[in-house]
């Protein structure tokens, strides 16, 4: 089997840890000789293993210890040297008798950068570095842009008629796209850590915001309400029936009365000081950063998209167009923006346009 092989199995085992270990990145390993593969592993959720470690007891279970020396990983992300809520696992690897490890990409935490391969090496095993580094460093974006950059790589959903309507004058939104554009959207949903929402539209849309396939539901993210005044109705379906996994930025005046009603019912309220009568929304991400959120996929309304775009905090985004007009009384995907000049405009380039059913699908990522 090619290394390259090895590393998109990889890559394959590393995608069913998507939104569910963080704070850790979703790595993905493979234990193969020749063309066997003897084990496969993935990071588990705190405080369970790391990819390697799974592989490696794989590998065990299926074939005995025995099978392990002179085998080869492929591992997405460098495996970790410190001693966390887990060992290291490059103690792991070498005490395991591989003979030689190849890494997608390396990990960027301070206490990793660069160790964990000098480690194996400096244990005599044979290491390749970038083996698919850019499919690997996409898979671990999240966990990468939080290292760098203190906040959670954020993605932005718009489902939209052709001319940017999100609702008819009335309110009336469902459904502006077709059941497969929808399908599309909860597979997306599944990356995500966490799937953000203004107050508006969480007051309005009143929406359960699970990961669907058909009329299954497949898991329950963390759900993040951007709500200034804590003005969400208590009576709200995330309050009362998934309030553990609902988390509510408000500023730093909202009533504290109303935050002690939350938190009785297990939401979880996030004090964000404001910024010219809003929310800090920078501030807000560093401090859900902070609590282990990797990866936001943020699904409305109008008033909270504007806003994360004009501050530059939208990393990619994801619009649906259904073929469909509704008009300039219908409610706006992105609210006010306050460009007055195109010289002035967000430029995003375009990387993949398709149809979805009857829908046009493009995704883009910010200059």
């Amino acid at each position: 089997m090619q290394v390259e092989a090895a590393m998109r199995l990889a890559l394959l085992a590393a995608a069913g840890a998507r939104g569910k270990v963080f704070p850790n990145p979703a790595v993905g390993a493979v234990i193969y000789r020749g063309n066997e593969v003897l084990g496969k592993g993935r990071t588990q959720p705190p405080p369970g293993d790391h990819a390697e470690v799974q592989a490696i007891r794989h590998a065990i279970r299926t074939h005995g210890s025995h099978v392990l020396r002179g085998a080869s990983m492929a591992v997405t992300m460098e495996p970790c040297s410190f001693t966390g809520r887990t060992g290291p696992c490059t103690d792991a690897i070498c005490s395991a008798g591989l003979s030689s490890v190849a890494v997608g990409s390396l990990d960027p935490h301070p206490r990793v950068s660069g160790r964990g391969l000098k480690k194996l090496r400096d244990m005599g095993l044979e290491v390749r570095e970038g083996v698919l580094e850019s499919r690997c460093r996409e898979h671990h974006r999240g966990f990468v842009k939080v290292q760098k950059s203190g906040r959670p790589f954020v993605s932005l959903k718009l489902a939209t008629t052709m001319d940017g309507r999100i609702a008819t004058c009335s309110g009336e939104s469902r459904w502006i796209t077709g059941e497969k554009a929808r399908s599309k959207v909860h597979a997306l949903r599944g990356r995500a850590d966490a799937i953000g929402v203004g107050s508006v539209t969480a007051r309005l849309d009143d929406p359960e915001l699970s990961v669907r396939r058909g009329d299954k539901v497949l898991r329950r993210p963390i759900r993040l309400v951007f709500d200034s005044k804590l003005s969400l109705p208590f009576g709200n379906k995330l309050v009362q029936e998934f309030p553990e996994s609902t988390w509510v930025i408000c500023g730093h005046r909202a009533n504290r009365d109303d935050q002690e009603r939350f938190l009785s019912q297990g939401v979880r309220v996030i004090r964000s000081r404001k910024n010219a009568g809003h929310l800090d929304l920078c501030k807000a991400l560093e401090s859900v950063a902070e609590l282990g959120l990797t990866e936001i996929f943020i699904e409305g309304g109008g008033g909270l998209a504007a806003a994360l775009l004009k501050r530059g905090l939208v990393d990619e985004v994801h619009w649906f167009a259904a073929p469909s007009i509704i008009g300039s009384d219908g409610r706006a995907s992105i609210g006010n923006m306050g460009i007055k000049r195109l010289a002035d405009s967000l430029e995003l380039e375009i990387v993949d346009v398709r149809r979805v059913g009857s829908d046009l699908y493009t995704r883009a990522v910010l200059n």
